[in-house]
């Protein structure tokens, strides 16, 4: 069944991709991780090396959403375990929140990269919104199940994904945001994703503003 699932989504029109058809019904997040190892809901999976779902506590109190596997995370099939994810770890401890406690996940769960030239580098390349809108079902099977106090949104494709396509990051980062994320009202604090911190000129400042964000985030669940 689930054969004929994917060769419908590889055929399909980009407006027609969806994960829904691969995930289970009541499942746990084990459950869940094993069935998303085989989605097909959208072109993506060809090329990566394999699905990089969600981890940590399972009814974490914070729950934070990034846009992508990268590089590393492709390879090892853990999300924010490469060089913005330990950024990322830093910046919650400074901000008072215990990067174990959380729980890490991405809009889109493989990861998108384009090449110069056969066996260069992986360059990331973003999802469009026909990707991430595709991946929602994880996400909010994610949310579901672990129904975190706060949602930290991490830069504009999570953003987007979580709260429409009008969203932009600069206008609210900082601010505890007020929504109905897929049937379920939640509360969220939107910054920018830590990779764009290791690319700033001048980062160390992108960092404080970063650590300055969560600090919101942390103060939101006292």
């Amino acid at each position: 069944m689930a054969t004929t699932k994917a060769k419908a989504s590889a055929a399909a029109p980009e407006d027609a991709y969806t994960a829904a058809p691969f995930v289970p019904d009541g499942a746990d997040l084990a459950a869940l991780r094993r069935a998303a190892a085989q989605c097909r809901g959208c072109p993506l999976h060809r090329d990566a090396t394999q699905t990089v779902f969600g981890e940590g506590a399972a009814h974490a109190r914070v729950m934070l959403v990034g846009e992508q596997p990268g590089d590393q995370e492709d390879r090892q099939g853990r999300p924010f375990v490469g060089p913005a994810g330990k950024l990322l770890d830093r910046a919650l401890a400074d901000a008072g929140i215990d990067p174990g406690e959380a729980y890490v996940t991405n809009a889109v769960k493989h990861f998108k990269f384009t090449r110069s030239e056969p066996r260069k580098r992986r360059i990331h390349k973003a999802p469009n919104l026909h990707e991430t809108a595709a991946c929602g079902p994880w996400l909010a099977a994610e949310l579901a199940l672990v129904e975190p106090e706060l949602v930290v949104v991490l830069g504009a494709t999570a953003g987007k994904a979580l709260l429409g396509s009008s969203f932009r990051v600069t206008e609210v980062r900082g601010t505890v945001l007020e929504r109905e994320i897929h049937g379920r009202p939640q509360r969220l604090v939107p910054t920018v994703h830590p990779s764009s911190v290791l690319r700033a000129d001048e980062r160390e400042g992108a960092y404080r503003g970063l650590v300055s964000d969560l600090k919101v985030a942390a103060r939101a669940m006292r």
